[in-house]
């Protein structure tokens, strides 16, 4: 490991991240829009991770060790309100992926939620979301067996698999679906455009 102490500053904003998220889990606010905290802590450590990866590069496993490059991967995930950074991030996580440096699994996931928020087909059906019906489902992706054969290709189990275990998880946390799903929609795409998203 090259950078340490930038590891242990990654590992630490991800601490963060986890400590407010089961704060919310407890308040029951988690599932209440984008929760005003958790954005300024999103924001905050993407300025952060942001700062390293201009001063290192993006944080490889050789850089600053498996388990800060994990961490690395949770910050720019979560930094939903900034799109230029994650599209940045997702560059840099492609090339240390095919360097042998990252999780192919990070890329995907953050390759899906990309897609999502440009109104894009998921390429391997990682994000979920409440539908219509008010069941948590994976969000639009493309084929399904040519997703569920990307994520075997990576390590990842099917789609219908990760269905279950996440409805299994949201019912765990007490997660429940918006009381009303159109406006609901609304303003997630009101929000897309605001950040910047899509026009």
């Amino acid at each position: 490991m090259q950078h340490p102490k930038l590891a242990l500053k990654i590992i630490q904003l991800q601490e963060a991240d986890f400590q407010l998220r089961d704060r919310l889990i407890q308040r029951n606010e988690l599932e209440k829009g984008y929760h005003k905290e958790m954005e300024q802590l999103h924001n905050q450590n993407a300025a952060i991770l942001d700062q390293i990866i201009d001063d290192i590069g993006y944080p490889t496993i050789d850089k600053v060790g498996k388990a800060a490059n994990e961490a690395a991967w949770l910050v720019i995930q979560h930094s939903i309100a900034q799109p230029d950074f994650m599209r940045k991030c997702a560059k840099l996580l492609a090339a240390a992926v095919e360097n042998g440096q990252a999780n192919p699994v990070n890329l995907a996931y953050l390759t899906d939620r990309i897609a999502i928020f440009e109104n894009r087909l998921q390429q391997y059906g990682t994000q979920f979301d409440w539908d219509e019906n008010g069941i948590l489902s994976p969000q639009k992706y493309d084929d399904l067996i040519k997703v569920n054969q990307r994520r075997k290709i990576i390590g990842l189990n099917t789609i219908e698999e990760q269905t279950k275990i996440m409805r299994a998880r949201a019912k765990k946390e007490h997660q429940t679906p918006p009381t009303d799903f159109k406006n609901r929609q609304d303003e997630i795409e009101q929000w897309k455009c605001q950040i910047g998203w899509i026009n």
